[in-house]
């Protein structure tokens, strides 16, 4: 037992601290024949400490994990508006944060003070938060569908492969010392994974129906992240390098960029669209980068007030931001994009609250009656700093429209007058 807690402080610890200064990069992938490249490459999470284990939500967003305040959480960006979001408050930390297939849930592995380690699902519409596997402590895993997930598995000091079917409640072991990297073959029926039974680490396949595996490829040599472009094209890295292999045509991994000139130095985890367009990368930063990041961002926080005002895409993206904390009911996140002497009116001049104290106060009791919450838009303005949005909103079954102006000023809205 003493054994098992040291392995699992051991595994919360590599999470935390393995990679001091990771970033997500977001890259356009340029594929021809053969031949790939990559290009546009963008720091989308720009924060200092650990930000890791990124996922393509879907064309739009992207999870990862992320930390604020010390704490690990998921995060997701918004491409559109290069805008991040918080997607929940819990005292524990997130990681390896998945969209659920058809479903309006984001899964997560989540570490709790107290040390309980376990995978739950996490509501979109109320962040509340569902243990999804009661008895097996998952350290990294993947969705083969809605019910079924494939998963490493801590069991003693090792890490071991198991298949969990959510609507039978069965857990299978197919495999042991597997690594951390698991992810669904395109236009297949299978799931790869990382076998270290060798002193030679392979990916192999795994089809979680019959618990049949094939081997695949090697690794490169002491690499454990993979992702797939498509169903015969594996992408991976080493140091700043980005390789590919192709199955059945390449003899070994080939080099396909480096990623230095990007400020990486180290690649870790790798994830690509379902049309094979984008890539993500989480990579350690290189000591230039580093310091430039720090320099950017004092830069940008002078700056903030006297540009953000006055930038309309900057406005836009506040607005954006604060409309999905709205629907995600975060409150915290809903209410930091407010000003402190945030007034609220009915059109055209009715104030109907004024200070962040009260209108925190009405929306965390809404937010608690509100179930099934959603607002969308339909038509938005952009001018100058107002922003206005023609909305339809549902709760508790019911559906309504209203119109919102609001003002934004030095990063943080001010004003916001409803028309319903």
């Amino acid at each position: 037992m003493k054994q098992y807690f040291s392995f699992l402080f051991l595994f919360a610890l590599s999470l935390t601290f393995a990679q001091p200064n990771t970033d997500i990069f977001l890259f356009d992938i340029n594929s021809s024949g053969s031949s790939i490249s990559v290009e546009n490459g963008e720091n989308i999470s720009n924060n200092e400490g650990y930000d890791n284990q990124p996922s393509f939500m879907n064309d739009r967003y992207i999870l990862f994990s992320s930390t604020r305040d010390g704490q690990t959480d998921i995060a997701k960006y918004d491409t559109r508006y290069g805008s991040k979001t918080w997607l929940n408050f819990t005292e524990g930390g997130e990681y390896t944060p998945l969209k659920i297939p058809n479903k309006n849930q984001v899964s997560a592995v989540r570490l709790d003070p107290n040390g309980k380690q376990r995978l739950y699902a996490y509501d979109r519409s109320d962040t509340k938060s569902t243990e999804l596997i009661a008895d097996l402590v998952v350290a990294y895993y993947t969705w083969f569908n809605e019910d079924i997930i494939v998963s490493a598995v801590i069991e003693g000091e090792q890490l071991n492969l198991f298949v969990s079917d959510l609507k039978n409640q069965t857990n299978r072991k197919y495999a042991t010392q597997v690594g951390r990297s698991f992810h669904k073959i395109p236009n297949s029926n299978l799931v790869s994974f990382i076998s270290k039974e060798n002193d030679t680490w392979q990916i192999k396949s795994l089809n979680p129906l019959t618990g049949e595996t094939k081997l695949v490829a090697n690794t490169i040599e002491g690499v454990e992240d993979i992702c797939w472009m498509d169903s015969k094209t594996l992408l991976s890295g080493k140091d700043s390098m980005l390789y590919k292999l192709r199955l059945k045509r390449d003899n070994n991994w080939k080099q396909v960029q480096d990623l230095s000139t990007n400020g990486i130095s180290k690649i870790t985890r790798l994830s690509v669209n379902t049309v094979s367009t984008k890539l993500l990368i989480a990579g350690e930063l290189s000591t230039s980068a580093t310091s430039e990041t720090t320099t950017s961002e004092t830069s940008e926080t002078n700056e903030n007030s006297s540009n953000e005002s006055n930038d309309s895409s900057s406005v836009e993206a506040i607005v954006q931001r604060n409309l999905e904390a709205y629907n995600a009911k975060n409150i915290d996140a809903f209410m930091s994009d407010y000003a402190d002497d945030i007034k609220l009116y009915a059109y055209p001049n009715q104030l109907q609250t004024e200070g962040k104290d009260a209108m925190r106060k009405s929306y965390q009791s809404w937010f608690e009656r509100a179930q099934g919450l959603n607002a969308a838009i339909k038509k938005r303005i952009v001018i100058g700093n107002k922003v206005i949005d023609e909305e339809e909103v549902t709760a508790n079954g019911q559906t309504f429209h209203a119109v919102a102006i609001y003002e934004v000023n030095n990063g943080k809205i001010t004003k916001v007058t409803f028309i319903q």
